[in-house]
């Protein structure tokens, strides 16, 4: 296993971090290709759970809220989102192969907005002034807390922390994350600048978040029984499983850039 998510790793981080440093539309193909995977794969769940959300409508939403993350000024979100609810209710009056009609289209609605209007603020926060190095700390404390959490976990790992939603999860490996999330964060807020009380409290609060987004992907497959989202990234699982940390990080790291740092 562990040879598996280090193979993957090798090969995607590069990717990752090649397209973050071209920005510009190779980063926002990359967001579009990777968040349809993880919408594919959303609602891919939600079937296996005996719901039917449309794969259409929802990758139709995804695709605009990216583009309006990427183009602002085209006021894409709105409009998009209302023609979008309309038409997908619209269409559920029709279907006859489903017995949960509403749950279907909130699910559609719902995991399309988690994933398109999340993954949008990567782009955003790209786009930004200084978006390389905030692009750069969002990753490199992200995997540092995850891989500080994994490694800790595994070998530490005695207290079950959310044993209802994630067997393995213990709380050994969440605070060994919590301490690599913040020391990572430190080091290279205090390298882009950043200065030490916000690198601080930015490391702790990424560092808090990033386990509950995790433990939202858990919630939602424990619910439908399934162990991975897919089986895409040998050793890690689908991409869904890939992003759900860095979801909830991006937000946090683009929100406090703009409300504290200010761009």
């Amino acid at each position: 296993m562990f040879i598996q998510r280090l193979l993957s790793a090798i090969i995607l981080i590069p990717i990752a971090v090649g397209a973050a440093y071209a920005g510009g539309l190779w980063f926002f193909a990359l967001i579009v290709l990777i968040v349809s995977m993880a919408g594919y794969e959303f609602f891919q769940l939600m079937r296996l759970g005996g719901y039917k959300p449309s794969f259409f409508w929802g990758l139709v939403l995804i695709w605009l809220l990216l583009a309006d993350a990427r183009y602002p000024a085209w006021q894409l979100a709105r409009p998009a989102l209302t023609g979008v609810m309309v038409l997908s209710l619209s269409w559920q009056l029709f279907k006859k192969d489903t017995s949960t009609p509403t749950v279907d289209w909130a699910l559609t609605i719902v995991g399309a907005l988690y994933l398109g209007w999340m993954a949008g603020h990567f782009i955003s926060l790209r786009d930004a002034p200084g978006g390389l190095e905030w692009m750069a700390l969002t990753l490199l404390s992200t995997w540092g807390a995850d891989t500080g959490a994994y490694f800790i976990g595994k070998s530490l790992g005695r207290h079950k922390s959310f044993p209802r939603l994630s067997p393995k999860k213990t709380w050994e490996g969440t605070i060994g994350g919590w301490f690599c999330g913040v020391a990572v964060t430190l080091l290279v807020g205090l390298y882009i600048g950043l200065g030490l009380v916000h690198s601080l409290i930015l490391g702790a609060l990424v560092s808090a978040f990033l386990p509950l987004g995790d433990l939202a992907i858990s919630m939602m497959k424990r619910q439908v029984d399934v162990k991975d989202t897919s089986g895409l990234i040998p050793g890690h699982g689908g991409m869904l499983d890939r992003i759900d940390s860095l979801l909830f990080a991006v937000v946090v790291v683009y929100y406090y850039a703009r409300w504290m740092i200010g761009f």
